[in-house]
This record gives structure tokens, C-alpha cells and sequence, in this order.
């Protein structure tokens, strides 16, 4: 069995640089965002055509940690569309020299043989190392646009 999906990542920037990022969730996942996601105890919903997910905000360390709970979904395109609920999101970032920072993305719960596994570690992959990312950096992300 594969081991839950994980990345990492440098960035030339402060751990609240992006901490802050993260909790925009629009700014770098989907402009489909309802609800909220900075707070503990927050819930908020992201869409992507057909498919939809729930998440609450489980655990914030400011600056350090979050942690989302995916309390509902429905992945269209999957033969089991819940396939995510019960998995939690985890991002712990870490202080580095010299005003970087490290983030470690760990999807806790998505591993083979789940049916989206290699979708989903494809589309996590863009997510992260490129509109988070280019949000870290640049201040610009590529979210998802508003439908």
C-alpha cells in the first residue's frame, strides 16, 4: 500500500508569508470557495464543476500548522464519490535561514489503491507547486476561476 500523499516545498519567504497564503484558499485552490478558513472550527466548501468539498478547520498553529478535516464530498467522476471523507489535509511549515520557509503538504488518507489516488496526487501537484507556490512568491496564484 502506498504510504498518504505528501510534497515538499522551499520558499524564499516567512512562515507567515505562508501560513497567510494557505488560509486564502481562493487565491490559490478554487474562486469556488464558500464559507470560512481561518479560524479553528471554521467550515468552508470548495466546488470544481460536479464535484464538491466540505472541510473544517481542525487544527491552526499560527504561522506553523493547518489541518482540515474533509467532513463531506462528492467526487463526481469516482465510483465511490466519498471517497474523501474522513481524510484530513495537513500543511506544517517549518522557519529555514535566510527568510525561507518550508512547507510540508501531507494528504493524510489519500493513498493506493483509492480510485482517485493518481488524479488526485496530479492535481494536488499543480495546486501546490504552482499556485500556491506562485502566491507565496509572487502574490498571484491561479485558483480555479469563478463559474
Amino acid at each position: 500500500m502506498a504510504k498518504d500523499y505528501s510534497t515538499v516545498m522551499q520558499v524564499s519567504k516567512t512562515s507567515n508569508d505562508v501560513y497567510t497564503a494557505i488560509n486564502n484558499v481562493s487565491l490559490w485552490w478554487t474562486e469556488n470557495f464558500e464559507g470560512n478558513s481561518k479560524k479553528l472550527n471554521d467550515e468552508f466548501t470548495v466546488t470544481f464543476g460536479e464535484t464538491f468539498i466540505k472541510l473544517k478547520v481542525i487544527e491552526l498553529v499560527n504561522n506553523y500548522k493547518v489541518v482540515w478535516e474533509v467532513t463531506d464530498c462528492f467526487k463526481h467522476f469516482l465510483k465511490n464519490k466519498k471517497e474523501w471523507v474522513g481524510t484530513k489535509i495537513c500543511f506544517d511549515i517549518v522557519n529555514e535561514e535566510n527568510k525561507t520557509a518550508k512547507l510540508t503538504f501531507t494528504h493524510f488518507g489519500l493513498s493506493s489503491p483509492l480510485e482517485c489516488y493518481d488524479v488526485c496526487c496530479d492535481a494536488w501537484n499543480g495546486y501546490l507547486q504552482g499556485s500556491l507556490k506562485n502566491l507565496i512568491e509572487t502574490g498571484k496564484g491561479t485558483p480555479d476561476k469563478k463559474v
